[in-house]
C-alpha cells in the first residue's frame, strides 16, 4: 500500500445524509486505486439535542463504529475530501471544530502541497451549497492546498448543476441522496484521487 495515495475522508453528519455522500467518497476513492481511511468529527451537540430526533439519535446508534477523526489523518493524507451539512450557508460547527485544533498542523507547512475537494447537504433547494463549499475552501488557501473540483468535466454535471463540489437537497433529512448526487460525489473523489496522483509522480519525479 506503500505506493498507492492515501486519501481521507472526513464528515459531519447528523442523521445520515452527509454520511451516505461521505460512504459513496470513500468507495469511489478506492475504486480509483486509493487508500482510504473514513472519519467523522466528534459530536459537540447536547445529549438531550441528540435525544429529542429519533434521527439523530438513531443515525449515531448506525455510526458508533466509524472511527473519529485525529490531526493525525490530515498529515497522513495525500488528498482530503471534506463532507458537512449546510448550517447558515457555511460549514458545521462540528466540522469547524477540528479544522480550528488543525493550527500547529498549519505553522509546520504540514497541511500545505495537499489535494482538497468537498461535499455538502442542505435542508432546502438554494439553501447555501455552494457557499458551504466556499466556506470550507477558505481554509485550504490559507493552508496552501490545492482545490480539486468537478467543475463540468463530466456530462452529468450538467445534471447535478454544482461545479464547487458535490450537494444534495435533503428536505430536512427525508430524502437520501439520488444517483445524482451520488454521482456527483463519487466524481469529486475520483478526481481528487487523479490530482493527488499527479502530484505524487510529479514529486517523485
Amino acid at each position: 500500500m506503500a505506493d498507492r495515495t492515501k486519501v481521507a475522508v472526513i464528515y459531519y453528519s447528523a442523521t445520515g445524509i452527509t454520511y451516505q455522500m461521505a460512504v459513496e467518497a470513500a468507495q469511489a476513492a478506492e475504486k480509483a486505486g486509493a487508500e482510504v481511511r473514513l472519519r467523522k468529527v466528534r459530536e459537540l451537540a447536547p445529549e438531550e439535542a441528540i435525544r429529542s430526533n429519533s434521527g439523530w439519535a438513531a443515525h449515531r446508534l448506525e455510526t458508533q463504529d466509524v472511527m473519529e477523526v485525529e490531526l493525525d489523518d490530515l498529515t497522513w493524507a495525500d488528498a482530503v475530501i471534506f463532507g458537512t451539512p449546510t448550517r447558515y450557508g457555511v460549514m458545521a460547527a462540528q466540522l469547524k471544530q477540528f479544522i480550528d485544533t488543525s493550527g500547529p498542523l498549519w505553522s509546520k507547512g504540514l497541511l500545505a502541497d495537499k489535494v482538497y475537494a468537498a461535499f455538502c447537504s442542505t435542508a432546502t433547494a438554494h439553501g447555501g451549497q455552494e457557499s458551504t463549499l466556499l466556506s470550507l475552501f477558505h481554509v485550504v488557501y490559507h493552508w496552501g492546498g490545492v482545490v480539486v473540483t468537478p467543475g463540468y468535466t463530466d456530462q452529468s454535471q450538467f445534471a447535478a448543476g454544482n461545479p464547487y463540489g458535490a450537494s444534495h437537497t435533503s428536505n430536512n433529512g427525508q430524502v437520501p441522496p439520488d444517483a445524482t448526487a451520488l454521482g456527483a460525489t463519487a466524481l469529486t473523489a475520483q478526481r481528487a484521487v487523479q490530482l493527488a496522483d499527479t502530484l505524487r509522480r510529479g514529486r517523485a519525479g
